[in-house]
């Protein structure tokens, strides 16, 4: 499957301003874990931006705010696909 290169530039940017900020430190638990799972950078952040993409297209389709309970609960779930 070919990515949207500018989508991904979005999604890693995003991440890595949950990363700076700590906001949410999940984000920065399951980045970690996955790199002591043997994940690279990137695919650590091509995993989370799973996480991030079922968020942004929910917000979209429900028009209801970021579910940070489901998001977390996503992260958590890492490397298995997130479910919506």
């Amino acid at each position: 499957m070919e990515v949207n290169g500018n989508l991904k530039e979005h999604l890693f940017g995003i991440i890595e301003n949950q990363l700076n900020d700590n906001d949410t430190p999940e984000t920065k638990t399951t980045y970690n874990r996955l790199k002591n799972e043997g994940y690279n950078d990137t695919q650590a952040k091509a995993v989370i931006a799973q996480c991030v993409a079922v968020e942004i297209f929910g917000v979209f389709k429900s028009d209801k705010p970021f579910d940070e309970v489901r998001y977390i609960k996503n992260l958590k779930r890492l490397p298995k696909e997130p479910i919506e």
